[in-house]
Order: structure tokens, then sequence, then C-alpha cells
């Protein structure tokens, strides 16, 4: 029985530890994104950047050029289309005020109609033509620099620089005289440049928009089960180094608002757009014991720390003959009686962080109640010390952790059967369990 009861009491109390009240506006949990995470959002933010700009349609060019023999010429470039992106390298830099991204040697593939038409003295007729021309950007540099600060619990993302360089442009003719590709070369070379620059920073200025929206939108509150949410406020100013960027939050468990609802982590059957291959320090979080603490503060406030225990691996012990050589006046008086275990805890628990581990102690009473016919018959009530340590850790993609039982002591707290030899029952309920340890994922 004691490894079923009292590790389902430490476990318990280990995800819900007790606590007084705690300011809001205080941090509980600390976030720090290192370089090699850093690195990883830049990724994702990149490949989102490349997505969102592929298949743009950039304005049409029109101007006016003189082209030696031929004279003034009005030529047009329509449809201009970005059809492909290449970004070889790219880094990004956190500093005292923000983070730096820069993306070197980026090349721009696009696709274009050009189209021109003129007339001379010696021709008075309108001549005209038309055909497709491909456009290659190359040595592009794209630079932007980011501000992060905490706007009253939310997190302000805003663009403090952007900016591109065009290096070189080459231009491919299909159809056209002769003289058309050193004229349209002359007359757009720095018009198509500075159009794909201006795209470009439109683009991702809008798309940190975006993205500013989505973390304005974040909830404050995350929603953990019907009655207990997380409070996610971040609090204090971003945190930025030259090499990670940290976070604080509140962290502390509260009283859920009905208007919130629960969100589905069910995600067995989705599949990750980008699997992250090197996870290796790129995430840092450190919980303050007052997070846990809030949790049974919260639980036990609501008066949900009571259990009816009536099932456990060895059923006989919930029988009045399972004790009949430990408590005989217990089965002299109900004779093959079924038992209830009605226990409830006495006094909230306190969870105590120390390196690597938690530990607990639980103070509980526990009531044998016996069962007849329509009746619960209340007969003894013992109280409960247990004290016990949880670790948890990082395996694989999965969050582990094991708890142990450290010491479980008995004591009467009052009997309707006589005077009951207490240590009988600690060492029938202890000796089990003197190393137990439970896993779970």
């Amino acid at each position: 029985m004691a490894p079923f009861f009292v590790l389902f009491l430490l476990a318990s109390s280990l995800t819900q530890g007790y606590a007084q009240f705690q300011p809001k506006n205080e941090a509980f949990i600390s976030l720090l994104i290192t370089q090699n995470g850093l690195d990883f959002v830049k990724e994702l933010l990149v490949n989102k950047a490349i997505s969102s700009l592929v298949s743009l349609r950039l304005p049409n060019i029109e101007k006016t050029a003189k082209i030696p023999v031929v004279g003034n010429v009005y030529m047009v470039l329509s449809n201009i289309t970005i059809y492909h992106i290449d970004v070889p390298s790219s880094h990004v830099k956190p500093g005292e005020t923000g983070i730096s991204i820069i993306a070197s040697g980026v090349t721009c593939n696009l696709s274009m109609n050009w189209y021109y038409s003129y007339s001379t003295w010696l021709v008075p007729v309108k001549i005209s033509d038309r055909g497709r021309a491909e456009v290659q950007v190359e040595g592009m540099e794209v630079g932007l620099t980011l501000g992060l600060e905490n706007q009253e619990g939310s997190l302000k993302l805003k663009l403090k620089d952007c900016g591109s360089n065009v290096k070189d442009i080459s231009i491919k003719l299909d159809g056209g005289a002769s003289w058309l590709y050193q004229g349209i070369v002359d007359a757009f070379e720095d018009k198509i440049g500075s159009t794909v620059e201006n795209a470009i920073a439109k683009k991702l200025t809008k798309g940190i928009s975006s993205l500013d929206s989505y973390l304005k939108s974040l909830p404050r509150e995350v929603p953990v089960d019907d009655h207990a949410s997380m409070n996610v406020t971040f609090v204090n100013d971003v945190l930025f180094s030259d090499s990670s960027v940290g976070f604080e939050t509140n962290g502390l468990f509260i009283e859920r608002k009905i208007s919130l609802p629960i969100l589905d982590l069910d995600h067995k059957n989705s599949k990750l757009p980008i699997l992250c291959t090197n996870s290796s320090k790129m995430l840092g979080i450190t919980l303050d014991e007052a997070v846990f603490n809030s949790a049974t503060a919260l639980y036990y406030d609501a008066k949900f720390m009571h259990w009816i225990v009536d099932q456990i691996p060895d059923q006989s012990l919930l029988n009045t003959a399972g004790w009949r050589f430990i408590v005989p006046q217990l089965y002299k008086k109900y004779p093959n009686h079924d038992m209830n275990l009605n226990v409830s805890l006495s006094s909230p628990p306190v969870v105590e962080i120390s390196n690597q581990k938690a530990g607990a102690t639980i103070f509980a009473d526990m009531a044998i109640d016996v069962l007849e016919e329509d009746e619960v018959i209340p007969v003894a009530c013992i109280s409960l010390v247990i004290q016990g340590t949880g670790l948890v850790k990082i395996k694989g993609n999965n969050l582990v952790g094991s708890i142990r039982l450290n010491d479980f002591q008995m004591s009467l707290k009052w009997s309707n059967i006589g005077n009951l030899r207490v240590y009988l029952i600690q060492d029938v309920l202890s000796f089990p369990t003197a190393a137990s340890c439970v896993d779970a994922y």
C-alpha cells in the first residue's frame, strides 16, 4: 500500500507546493535564450522572410532614356516578380539595447516583362517591341536592428533600423534589338536595385509589425485546468548581453478565470515544420520554489487536497481481515469489513528547492473508515509526516522526473477502538518504502 499511497501524496505536494501570498509584479520564472537559441530563432525568421518575399510583385518601373542613334525611348518594366532568394550567410548579435540580424551575400532572382517604344524624324511611325527578362541581384546585404521591451506586462517589438544594399545586377533579355540591353542596364540598373531594396525593407517592416502584434496577443494567464492558471505576465526589463537575451515572468499559479479556455496541448499527431537538431544550451529556465508553492496554496484553499482511497494494489489491506494480527480489536469489532482511507492534508505542504532537487514535507491525517452496509464508520485517525524529494531532468525530447520517499512517520491522533500499536502499523507501511522511487514522464 505504501508505494501507492505515500508516493501519491508526495507527488501531489511536489507538483503543487504551498506559499504565502506573493506580489504579482515580482518575477519567479526566468528564461534565458542563449546564442544558440538566438541562432535557431534567427533561422526561423530568415526562412519566414524568404517565404514571404518569394512571389512578391514589385511596382512597375518606367523611364524615358536617350539612346544614341535611336533617340528618346520610352521603356517600361512590368510584372516584376521575385521568384527565388538565396541567403548563404546570416548571423544574429544581441547588444545592450536590442538585437541585430544581418544577412550577407544574398542573391535575388526576378522575372519581368519589358516594353519600349520610340519614333524618329527618319521614321515617322511609332516603333515598339516587348519581351521577357531575367534579373539576378547579387551580393546583397540585408540588416535590421530590433528593440524588445516590456510594455505593461507584454513584450513590445520595435524595428529600430532596416536597410539593404545591392552590390551587382545582371540582366538577361529575351528578344529585342541589340541596343536594348545596354539601354535597359543604363536606364534601370539603379532603379531595379532600389526597388528591390525598398520592397524588401517594406516587407520586413510589415513582418516585424505582425510579429509584434503576435507578441502583444500572447495571454497573460495560461489555463492549467478547470481551477488554476499560471500568471505569465512579463515583469522587469528585458535583459540583453553580448550573447543572450533574458526574460522574467511572474510564473505563479492563480485562480483561473472562467472565460479563459483551456489550451489543447495534445499534439501527438502534429508534425513540427522545423526540427531542432542541436538543442544543447539553447534555453535556460529558472523556477523559484514560490512557483511550486503557489500551486498548493491555490489547491489547498480550494479544498482539493482530500482523497478517499478505496483501491490499492494490495486490496486485502482494505479489509479488516488484513489487519487482524496488527490491530486485532479492529477485526474483532468489524470482522471481514471493507475499509476506506480518508486522507486530507492537515496543513499545507512546503516545497524547498536545493541543487537540482525539490523536497517536500507533508502533514496529513489518515482516517480509517469501516464500511458497514450503507454506513461509513470512522474508527481511528493517524497523523502522517512524509518527507521526500523529487528530481526533474530532460531526457531526449521528454521532461522526466522521479520521486523518492525519504522518511515516513505516524502517530495516533484519536481512536474509537482503543489504543493502537502505531509502531507496528508504521513498520508494515514503511518497510517496503525505505527506498521507494517512482519515475514519471
